[in-house]
């Protein structure tokens, strides 16, 4: 049984402007000592999905509509709040995306650091605080226990994201969602980030959710890979069948945006278009306005297929393989059936 288990989840933002439909109908997994890369562009869903596992999202404008999110045998939708404070922060920690909005601007760095392990760990002040620099020592701060009684504006936007990291990872959590960990960060010290959160992995058999945009990250850690489009899960599989052989058009236009080293010749082919909006979404495939293979079927909403190598991929061009679940009512027109 896997660690944490998404199914089916829905989270539309009811706004002035429109219904935005932030996420809709994604399921995706993570096992015990793994890591599930979740790739896609800007506004495609992925930290929207991650916020509701943690139960941050602000209900209203928010709001699930459906689906189910188990972690470690609980129901992560229908747990208190009381008892997720328990789980946030403890069991499940999240590196957040933005370090220069994440941190209090009134507190010491080690009074942030210090607060989890208090409330989570049972530890003293003195105890919190002493290994609050060991943790700032881990993630490669120069002079740690001075920086502890710095304050954020004191630090660069890199070494603010590594006190982000400090934090989440202090209490070792079982499931860590990094949402673009290494933002911010030189080349060496990505590197020298990937390999602690590796040896919390290796040490305390934790679970990973790496969300990013560098394919190049997500090929060197993850086990399983989820690529996401306007809400949508449109390819899920093994890091080898995404990176060897991707099915969906939209995984391939992302690889081909890569540069290779293995063939001289090869040239960047970036995805024309852009992304649409969550909130008036084409009828149909959603990348269908960007396909280079686009086809009279596209018209239709595709649902999820599962290929003879086990993998998910939400597109027509794998018509004629078993369909997961039949087609759900278009997302607008459910949409509008929960305003009116």
């Amino acid at each position: 049984m896997p660690l944490l288990d998404v199914k089916n989840l829905k989270v539309f933002f009811y706004t002035d402007e429109g219904v935005v439909e932030a996420v809709n109908d994604v399921s995706y997994s993570v096992d015990v000592g793994k890591t599930l890369g979740v790739v896609g562009e800007s506004g495609s869903g992925k930290s929207v999905s991650a916020m509701t596992i943690m139960k941050l999202i602000p209900m209203p404008p928010g709001r699930v509509l459906k689906g189910s999110i188990s972690f470690d045998d609980k129901d992560i939708l229908n747990i208190s709040e009381r008892e997720m404070r328990t789980v946030r922060g403890n069991d499940i920690a999240m590196i957040f995306q933005d370090p220069m909005t994440s941190l209090n601007p009134v507190l010491t760095i080690g009074d942030q650091i210090s607060e989890s392990l208090i409330l989570h760990k049972g530890m003293s002040k003195k105890e919190a605080w002493d290994f609050s620099g060991d943790m700032l020592e881990k993630v490669k701060i120069p002079l740690p226990r001075q920086r502890l009684g710095e304050y954020p504006f004191q630090l660069s936007g890199g070494m603010r994201q590594r006190v982000m990291i400090a934090i989440a990872l202090c209490c070792f959590p079982k499931l860590l969602i990094a949402d673009e960990p290494t933002t911010a960060l030189d080349v060496t010290v990505q590197a020298q980030i990937l390999d602690l959160i590796n040896e919390l992995q290796q040490d305390y058999d934790s679970a990973v959710m790496m969300i990013t945009h560098d394919l190049g990250v997500v090929a060197e850690v993850a086990d399983d890979v989820v690529v996401m489009y306007a809400g949508m899960v449109m390819e899920a599989g093994n890091v080898r069948q995404i990176f060897h052989d991707p099915q969906h058009p939209y995984t391939k236009g992302l690889l081909s945006c890569l540069p290779r080293f293995d063939i001289k010749s090869s040239r960047l082919e970036p995805i024309q278009g852009q992304p649409p909006n969550p909130s008036r979404l084409p009828v149909g495939c959603p990348y269908s306005p960007r396909c280079p293979q686009v086809h009279p079927r596209c018209g239709e909403r595709p649902p999820s297929f599962e290929t003879d190598d086990g993998r998910l991929v939400r597109c027509w061009l794998c018509e004629g393989k078993l369909p997961v679940a039949a087609t759900e009512t278009e997302p607008s027109q459910a949409a509008e059936k929960e305003v009116s």
